[in-house]
């Protein structure tokens, strides 16, 4: 089963760590993701744009409407995400405890459940 593990964090987050601290955090994760690739969990992981890049779509009677975002009611955003393939929530929760971040933040769970047809 595939699982999407999310890391939120905010401005005051990110301008707190040490500079010396998340290369080091970097390198860690990607020592996660290169023993996941080891095993065959590893599907994919993204770092994501600053939330000043975002915009969001909505269609107003057919026509779509951009707007910058997001403006949400939360001071975190979603900063990068991981997919990975187990056997299980148990297994997913095991990764997602091996994650450096989790020490300085939380790692969101969610099941995916289902994905686009192969010749989409």
């Amino acid at each position: 089963m595939k699982y999407m593990m999310l890391i939120y964090g905010n401005e005051e987050l990110w301008t707190s760590f040490d500079p010396a601290e998340l290369p080091r955090v970097i390198a860690e994760t990607d020592a996660l993701h290169t023993s996941l690739r080891a095993t065959g969990e590893f599907v994919s992981a993204y770092g994501v744009g600053d939330q000043v890049l975002a915009k969001q779509v909505h269609v107003d009677n057919g026509v779509p409407v951009v707007t910058d975002g997001p403006y949400i009611e939360t001071k975190e955003y979603l900063g990068s995400f991981t997919i990975v393939d187990v056997d299980g929530l148990e297994r997913a929760l095991e990764i997602a405890a091996l994650n450096p971040f989790s020490a300085y933040g939380q790692v969101e769970v969610r099941p995916l459940m289902h994905e686009a047809a192969e010749e989409m």
